[in-house]
């Protein structure tokens, strides 16, 4: 990670719709993790490569991605889940306020229980599925929905590198230190995958993508 190049890419990026930029100042305002600028131009060029029909994120926050996605892919469908209602009402509030909500399908609920998981699964198989909700489980999203993915489907990952701390010998909160420490084990057990190929790049906050063999 390099903070003067990643600050030099974000200001060459233009032309981005003026709904997105006032729910990028709503997360930053709220201390909301939406992906970094840098991190979905990268995210949305590359589902440009592969266009996908169908998309699965887990983990919808206040729903910027998924409207940057919908955006990049106009004939993609795009089923995103979100545990937190505050959030989740925030994202129903955007998507009501554009027609690219035509494309979203808003779920509530925690991706992990069963219930959820049901309903998730009615709409599978999914070409693409973008993880980007609580770090600490990312290898259980991994393992639970990676079935439900298509042939030659796509999983990507975001906030891999964690703000670089995955480089840090010296972490000194407990919490923060555990966190990396799951997410080294997590790019360890990924690149190691006999189910899929695996490249980490080093834009935003880390993208991993997964490609299944």
């Amino acid at each position: 990670m390099n903070d003067p190049v990643d600050a030099y890419i974000t200001s060459l990026i233009r032309g981005r719709m003026p709904l997105f930029e006032e729910m990028e100042t709503y997360a930053h305002e709220q201390h909301i993790p939406i992906m970094e600028l840098a991190g979905i131009e990268g995210l949305c060029q590359l589902l440009r490569l592969q266009q996908p029909k169908k998309i699965l994120e887990i983990g919808t926050a206040i729903g910027y991605s998924a409207l940057r996605m919908a955006a990049a892919l106009p004939d993609a469908e795009i089923i995103t889940v979100e545990r937190e209602e505050a959030r989740f009402t925030k994202a129903y509030d955007y998507l009501a306020q554009t027609p690219l909500s035509a494309q979203i399908r808003l779920l509530t609920g925690d991706a992990l229980d069963e219930s959820t998981f049901k309903r998730i699964r009615s709409y599978a198989p999914f070409d693409a599925i973008f993880i980007d909700a609580a770090k600490g489980q990312y290898q259980k999203f991994f393992s639970t929905f990676s079935p439900l993915l298509g042939e030659h489907g796509c999983i990507y990952t975001d906030n891999v590198l964690f703000k670089g701390l995955v480089t840090e010998t010296f972490i000194e909160k407990k919490q923060v230190r555990n966190l990396v420490r799951k997410i080294r084990n997590y790019n360890e057990w990924l690149m190691q995958h006999e189910q899929f190929i695996t490249t980490i790049f080093p834009v935003g906050d880390g993208l991993a993508v997964s490609l299944k063999r």
